[in-house]
This record gives structure tokens, C-alpha cells and sequence, in this order.
């Protein structure tokens, strides 16, 4: 079985405290990390280990939570999908953090392109929008900002196409 790992991550200029704020914010009615323009990550309770969510689709449960530095989330859902994501605050000193998302997923046949072809684009495009609002929080700006490529946005509008037929609810703008 193949496996997949997916990095982001984002140099900030911030303490680690600071970036840890962000990511215990994550799924709150406060949340400062998740992208509006994407489908609202929720937990049935706070960020803690044993809590289940997602956003969209993706199902998990928190399997490790240190605040403010480390959340691991297991996957649940869809099926055919086995793995785990996670976000990390990495103190750098000097006022400097690192925060970077790890994907860790094994998709299961039939899963492969489905992967390949729609979650890995729409995978990618939310965590660097992701880290575009941590940039955004931290500094007033984004320095770079990421763009969604044409496959994204028509993805994207598939998915609203979908969502408008009530075959899946779908919480997206633009």
C-alpha cells in the first residue's frame, strides 16, 4: 500500500505562544486558523484527545493534543482512507515560529485517484490558505499570498454545483 506525506509549513514572525493561540483556537467560534472559504472544521466538543470532527467529508478524532505546540487528528472518514493529520508550532527563538501541517495518509484501492485527482489539490489549497490566515493574524498582511490553480476552482465549483443539487452540504464562498 502506498503511502502519502504532505507538508506545509510557514515561517512566522512570532513567538510560539503567539502561533499556539492560533491553533487552540482551531474549530471555536474564535477560530483565527481555519480559512472561511472552506467547508468549517468542527469538533463535538473542545480541542481535546478523544473529541471527533472534520470539516467537510474528512471525519477524525483527536488522537494528541499538547496545546498550544501539537494536535494530531486520526482519520474516520471517508473510507478508504487510513492516517492521521496534524499541525505543529515550532519555536525557532528570536521571535521566530514555525507552523507547519503534516499529512500522513494511506489511501486504499479504489481511493488512489481520487486522492491523486481531487483531495491532494483541495488538500494543498486549504492548508496554504490556512497558513496565509495564521500569516494574516500574526502581521496585519500575507507577504505571499497563495492562489488557487484552475483544477481547484473547478473543483470548487463542482463542489458547489453538488452541494446546490442537497446531495452534500457544502459551506463554501466564492
Amino acid at each position: 500500500m502506498i503511502a502519502v506525506l504532505n507538508v506545509h509549513e510557514r515561517l512566522l514572525p512570532a513567538s510560539p505562544e503567539s502561533v499556539g493561540a492560533l491553533l487552540d483556537s482551531l474549530g471555536s467560534s474564535d477560530d483565527l486558523l481555519w480559512p472561511a472559504e472552506w467547508p468549517p472544521i468542527r469538533f463535538e466538543g473542545p480541542l481535546a484527545v478523544g473529541v471527533p470532527g472534520g470539516h467537510g467529508p474528512v471525519r477524525y478524532v483527536v488522537s494528541d493534543h499538547v496545546p498550544g505546540r501539537w494536535v494530531r487528528f486520526r482519520f474516520t472518514g471517508p473510507r478508504g482512507f487510513e492516517g492521521f493529520h496534524e499541525f505543529v508550532v515550532e519555536g525557532l527563538g528570536d521571535r521566530r515560529s514555525v507552523l507547519r501541517h503534516t499529512l500522513v495518509v494511506r489511501p486504499r484501492p479504489p481511493m488512489w485517484p481520487v486522492w491523486a485527482l481531487v483531495v491532494r489539490p483541495l488538500h494543498d489549497a486549504v492548508f496554504q490558505d490556512a497558513l496565509d490566515r495564521a500569516e494574516h493574524a500574526l502581521t496585519g498582511e500575507v507577504a505571499r499570498p497563495r492562489r488557487w490553480s484552475r483544477h481547484v476552482r473547478l473543483l470548487r465549483a463542482l463542489g458547489r454545483r453538488y452541494a446546490l443539487a442537497g446531495a452534500v452540504p457544502m459551506h463554501a464562498k466564492g
